[in-house]
């Protein structure tokens, strides 16, 4: 069970370290409700499919999650759900993704650090998985997960078991992303804004990666400047900055996910 000191939520990190539980709790369910409707103009949904999680900021064995069933495009923060770790539904009126409950839980409880865990089944990153390799260092962009992202060799459908969920969780270690063979990808972060940049970024860098392999023979950044470069823009603090001009964009066009 994770305790209240291991969670780590460095508000001063940041912006405002004065915000209080409930500040805090709004604040997450305001990026995530925007975070969904990214996703929903991404078209990283697919029928019922796909979750982004925020662990409550009192409740710490709680996470926020969408309704199961419910269009990523049309989730407000009133949609909402809260869900303890027995997967039951504590605050909010409808059902949670057993899917959902499987991966999610698993990785929150392995990861105290993590306040936020992103999945869909997006169509460059579904399409990567089959190959079951990690991402090469082909772009600055993709150094982000260079070092820094791990491959779940393995699939057994969906994952509806929490114990799937702690091979999941296994697998990941210590890294921000994870691809799930055969599945799509997984990412993680020490905020909201953080866990939904890696899986946008992380979604395009399998697209280029396909578009260069299709093209011809990639070139590889070298190692040494990769992992300098990993470390600019692979950071926690460069993670939460690189949402937020996608964060202004959908609140300034659908004000009405603040409901």
């Amino acid at each position: 069970m994770t305790t209240k000191e291991d969670a780590v939520i460095n508000f001063s990190d940041y912006g405002d370290s004065k915000r209080t539980l409930e500040e805090e709790r709004l604040y997450r369910k305001q990026r995530l409700a925007a975070s969904f409707r990214l996703f929903g103009r991404f078209g990283f949904d697919e029928g019922i499919a796909g979750h982004i999680t925020a662990r409550d900021p009192e409740h710490l064995d709680h996470f926020w999650v969408n309704p199961f069933g419910m269009s990523f495009s049309l989730i407000r923060v009133s949609d909402l759900i809260r869900v303890n770790e027995k997967g039951e539904v504590v605050e909010g009126d409808a059902m949670v993704n057993g899917a959902a409950f499987a991966i999610h839980s698993q990785v929150h409880a392995a990861r105290p650090d993590v306040v936020a865990a992103a999945h869909s089944h997006s169509i460059y990153g579904k399409a990567w998985s089959s190959l079951r390799r990690k991402l090469d260092p082909l772009t600055q962009d993709s150094c982000a997960f260079y070092d820094d992202h791990a491959l779940f060799d393995d699939y057994t459908g969906v994952v509806l078991d929490p114990e799937e969920g702690k091979r999941i969780a296994h697998a990941m270690g210590e890294k921000k992303a994870v691809i799930l063979a055969n599945h799509g990808l997984l990412t993680v972060g020490h905020s909201v804004e953080e866990a939904v940049w890696w899986f946008i970024t992380m979604e395009r860098t399998c697209q280029a990666q396909l578009l260069a392999e299709a093209a011809g023979k990639p070139i590889l950044i070298e190692h040494e400047m990769a992992k300098l470069t990993g470390s600019q823009v692979g950071s926690h603090v460069a993670g939460f900055f690189s949402f937020g001009p996608l964060y202004d964009k959908i609140t300034r066009d659908e004000p009405d996910l603040f409901d």
